[in-house]
């Protein structure tokens, strides 16, 4: 299977680095494709969201398991997609990275609709 690739979309400070906000670029899945989110794991923190925007009736959504650590061993996971809008957090992020640092992600036959990933910085930033 031949993935569709999204990116961590991250927030821009501002220079008082007080407010920082993100400007959203949704991706249209392609249900037979599935998804990576490429460097999903990248930030270590624990602030990655995944945002679905389900048009279709109620759906599934399979976070696959990875490969990086041994508690993927614990599987796939299957959860529902209500229709609208799903803002999900991994919680047990060894599960599901992929060497590569990437997550993949199937949709059930049927599904149509958006995606976007978003996390927040983890670490100092470069001096400019």
């Amino acid at each position: 299977m031949v993935r569709d690739i999204i990116n961590v979309q991250y927030p821009t400070l501002d220079h008082t680095e007080s407010i920082a906000n993100i400007g959203i670029e949704k991706q249209t899945v392609t249900q037979a494709n599935g998804i990576t989110i490429a460097d999903a794991f990248s930030n270590k923190n624990n602030s990655l969201f995944i945002v679905i925007d389900n048009t279709a009736s109620s759906s599934l959504l399979t976070v696959k398991a990875g490969e990086a650590y041994p508690n993927s061993m614990l599987g796939d996971i299957v959860i529902e997609l209500p229709e609208g809008i799903s803002a999900i957090q991994l919680q047990d992020l060894s599960r599901f990275e992929k060497a590569d640092g990437s997550l993949d992600l199937d949709f059930a036959e049927g599904f149509s609709g958006t995606i976007y990933a978003i996390a927040k910085w983890a670490g100092v930033r470069e001096v400019a």
